[in-house]
Protein backbone atom coordinates (compact mmCIF):
# COMPACT_ATOMS: atom_id res chain seq x y z
CA UNK A 1 0.00 0.00 0.00
CA UNK A 2 0.83 3.69 -0.56
CA UNK A 3 -0.71 7.03 -0.42
CA UNK A 4 -1.47 9.19 -3.26
CA UNK A 5 0.99 11.30 -2.35
CA UNK A 6 4.04 8.60 -3.33
CA UNK A 7 2.64 8.57 -6.99
CA UNK A 8 5.02 8.32 -9.85
CA UNK A 9 5.25 8.28 -13.44
CA UNK A 10 5.45 4.15 -13.68
CA UNK A 11 4.11 3.09 -10.86
CA UNK A 12 1.11 0.11 -11.19
CA UNK A 13 -1.62 0.43 -8.97
CA UNK A 14 -4.64 -1.51 -8.10
CA UNK A 15 -7.94 0.90 -8.44
CA UNK A 16 -11.95 -0.66 -8.54
CA UNK A 17 -10.44 -3.45 -9.26
CA UNK A 18 -8.30 -3.27 -12.70
CA UNK A 19 -4.67 -2.72 -12.60
CA UNK A 20 -3.18 0.84 -13.96
CA UNK A 21 0.15 2.34 -14.87
CA UNK A 22 0.40 5.72 -13.61
CA UNK A 23 1.49 8.11 -17.08
CA UNK A 24 1.62 11.25 -15.22
CA UNK A 25 1.10 12.60 -11.77
CA UNK A 26 0.32 16.35 -10.61
CA UNK A 27 0.22 17.46 -6.91
CA UNK A 28 -2.20 20.12 -6.49
CA UNK A 29 -2.55 22.34 -3.38
CA UNK A 30 -5.06 25.14 -3.91
CA UNK A 31 -5.11 28.12 -1.93
CA UNK A 32 -7.96 27.33 0.07
CA UNK A 33 -9.38 23.35 0.72
CA UNK A 34 -7.51 20.28 1.06
CA UNK A 35 -4.42 19.25 -1.43
CA UNK A 36 -5.21 16.23 -4.02
CA UNK A 37 -3.55 14.79 -6.93
CA UNK A 38 -4.18 14.94 -10.62
CA UNK A 39 -3.65 11.77 -12.60
CA UNK A 40 -3.10 10.37 -15.88
CA UNK A 41 -3.80 6.60 -15.68
CA UNK A 42 -3.36 3.54 -18.10
CA UNK A 43 -5.51 0.62 -17.70
CA UNK A 44 -3.50 -2.29 -18.49
CA UNK A 45 -6.13 -4.77 -19.39
CA UNK A 46 -8.09 -3.00 -22.03
CA UNK A 47 -5.07 -0.06 -22.84
CA UNK A 48 -7.57 2.88 -22.03
CA UNK A 49 -6.74 5.79 -20.74
CA UNK A 50 -8.36 8.09 -18.06
CA UNK A 51 -7.65 10.83 -16.15
CA UNK A 52 -8.34 10.73 -11.88
CA UNK A 53 -8.16 13.21 -8.97
CA UNK A 54 -7.35 11.47 -6.00
CA UNK A 55 -7.05 12.91 -2.47
CA UNK A 56 -4.16 13.67 -0.78
CA UNK A 57 -3.24 10.82 1.54
CA UNK A 58 -5.31 8.14 0.09
CA UNK A 59 -3.87 5.00 0.26
CA UNK A 60 -3.86 2.79 -2.40
CA UNK A 61 -2.65 -0.95 -3.62
CA UNK A 62 -0.09 -1.95 -5.53
CA UNK A 63 0.25 -4.14 -8.63
CA UNK A 64 2.94 -6.13 -8.54
CA UNK A 65 3.72 -6.40 -12.02
CA UNK A 66 5.97 -8.98 -13.83
CA UNK A 67 8.02 -8.21 -16.82
CA UNK A 68 9.27 -11.59 -18.25
CA UNK A 69 11.89 -11.80 -21.30
CA UNK A 70 10.92 -14.25 -24.03
CA UNK A 71 11.66 -14.39 -27.25
CA UNK A 72 9.18 -14.42 -30.33
CA UNK A 73 9.02 -17.74 -32.25
CA UNK A 74 6.89 -17.74 -35.10
CA UNK A 75 2.99 -17.19 -36.32
CA UNK A 76 0.17 -19.98 -35.58
CA UNK A 77 -2.56 -19.15 -37.41
CA UNK A 78 -3.89 -16.68 -34.99
CA UNK A 79 -2.11 -17.05 -31.92
CA UNK A 80 1.55 -16.51 -31.93
CA UNK A 81 4.24 -18.20 -29.44
CA UNK A 82 6.91 -17.00 -27.20
CA UNK A 83 9.37 -18.78 -25.33
CA UNK A 84 11.56 -18.09 -22.16
CA UNK A 85 15.11 -18.38 -22.98
CA UNK A 86 15.98 -19.70 -19.32
CA UNK A 87 12.88 -22.47 -18.64
CA UNK A 88 12.46 -23.00 -22.58
CA UNK A 89 8.50 -22.84 -21.84
CA UNK A 90 6.30 -21.51 -24.46
CA UNK A 91 3.62 -18.96 -24.27
CA UNK A 92 0.64 -18.76 -27.20
CA UNK A 93 -0.59 -15.01 -27.01
CA UNK A 94 -3.95 -14.51 -29.34
CA UNK A 95 -3.29 -11.54 -32.19
CA UNK A 96 -5.98 -9.31 -30.07
CA UNK A 97 -4.08 -9.37 -27.40
CA UNK A 98 -0.89 -8.03 -29.03
CA UNK A 99 -3.17 -5.21 -31.49
CA UNK A 100 -0.50 -2.56 -33.57
CA UNK A 101 2.74 -4.23 -31.32
CA UNK A 102 2.64 -7.03 -34.33
CA UNK A 103 3.52 -4.76 -36.34
CA UNK A 104 7.23 -4.42 -34.51
CA UNK A 105 7.24 -7.89 -33.92
CA UNK A 106 10.04 -10.03 -36.16
CA UNK A 107 11.01 -13.76 -35.79
CA UNK A 108 13.61 -14.04 -32.75
CA UNK A 109 13.18 -10.73 -31.21
CA UNK A 110 13.67 -10.14 -27.45
CA UNK A 111 10.71 -9.06 -25.59
CA UNK A 112 8.65 -9.20 -22.61
CA UNK A 113 5.90 -10.72 -21.52
CA UNK A 114 3.86 -8.63 -18.75
CA UNK A 115 1.84 -10.53 -16.18
CA UNK A 116 -0.02 -9.83 -13.56
CA UNK A 117 -0.70 -12.79 -11.03
CA UNK A 118 -0.27 -15.11 -13.91
CA UNK A 119 -2.92 -13.75 -16.04
CA UNK A 120 -1.18 -12.13 -19.39
CA UNK A 121 -1.51 -8.39 -19.77
CA UNK A 122 0.35 -8.01 -23.12
CA UNK A 123 4.11 -7.30 -24.28
CA UNK A 124 6.39 -4.88 -24.20
CA UNK A 125 8.71 -3.85 -27.00
CA UNK A 126 11.91 -2.18 -26.70
CA UNK A 127 12.05 1.08 -27.41
CA UNK A 128 13.53 1.09 -31.23
CA UNK A 129 13.28 -2.09 -33.54
CA UNK A 130 15.15 -2.51 -36.77
CA UNK A 131 12.75 -3.60 -39.26
CA UNK A 132 13.24 -4.14 -43.38
CA UNK A 133 11.65 -2.52 -45.99
CA UNK A 134 9.96 -4.72 -48.64
CA UNK A 135 8.26 -2.34 -50.61
CA UNK A 136 9.22 1.25 -51.68
CA UNK A 137 9.00 3.34 -54.87
CA UNK A 138 12.72 3.67 -55.90
CA UNK A 139 13.70 7.55 -55.14
CA UNK A 140 14.20 10.16 -58.09
CA UNK A 141 18.29 10.76 -58.68
CA UNK A 142 19.56 13.61 -57.40
CA UNK A 143 16.16 14.36 -55.29
CA UNK A 144 17.95 15.99 -52.11
CA UNK A 145 15.26 18.26 -50.85
CA UNK A 146 15.70 18.46 -47.03
CA UNK A 147 13.02 16.31 -45.24
CA UNK A 148 11.59 14.71 -48.70
CA UNK A 149 10.19 11.76 -47.74
CA UNK A 150 8.03 8.53 -49.61
CA UNK A 151 5.98 5.88 -48.14
CA UNK A 152 6.99 2.01 -47.66
CA UNK A 153 6.09 -0.93 -45.86
CA UNK A 154 8.16 -2.85 -44.16
CA UNK A 155 8.60 -6.65 -43.73
CA UNK A 156 5.60 -6.87 -40.64
CA UNK A 157 3.69 -4.85 -42.54
CA UNK A 158 4.12 -1.31 -41.01
CA UNK A 159 3.58 1.34 -43.48
CA UNK A 160 5.40 4.91 -42.75
CA UNK A 161 7.53 7.27 -44.59
CA UNK A 162 10.94 6.95 -45.04
CA UNK A 163 13.62 9.88 -46.89
CA UNK A 164 13.94 9.27 -50.84
CA UNK A 165 17.50 7.04 -50.30
CA UNK A 166 15.71 4.27 -48.72
CA UNK A 167 15.65 1.19 -51.08
CA UNK A 168 13.89 -2.17 -50.91
CA UNK A 169 15.79 -4.39 -48.77
CA UNK A 170 17.30 -1.74 -46.73
CA UNK A 171 17.80 -2.18 -43.12
CA UNK A 172 15.38 0.83 -41.07
CA UNK A 173 15.51 1.96 -37.02
CA UNK A 174 12.17 2.30 -36.54
CA UNK A 175 10.85 3.47 -33.22
CA UNK A 176 7.86 1.58 -31.67
CA UNK A 177 6.50 4.85 -29.61
CA UNK A 178 5.74 6.55 -32.87
CA UNK A 179 5.76 3.65 -35.41
CA UNK A 180 8.31 6.62 -37.10
CA UNK A 181 11.50 6.17 -39.15
CA UNK A 182 14.57 6.73 -36.89
CA UNK A 183 17.50 6.29 -39.24
CA UNK A 184 19.21 3.54 -41.40
CA UNK A 185 20.52 0.41 -39.85
CA UNK A 186 24.01 -0.49 -40.24
CA UNK A 187 25.33 -3.82 -39.30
Amino acid sequence: MITTNNLKTGLTIQYEGDIYQVIEFQHVKPGKGSAFVRTKLRNLRSGAVIDKTFNSGLKIETAMIERNPMQYLYQNGETHVFMNNETYEQLELHKSQLGDKLQFITEGMEIKVISFEKEILGIELPDKVVLEVVRTPGGAKGNTASNATKEATTNTGLNLSVPLFINEGDKIVVSTETGQYDTRYKE
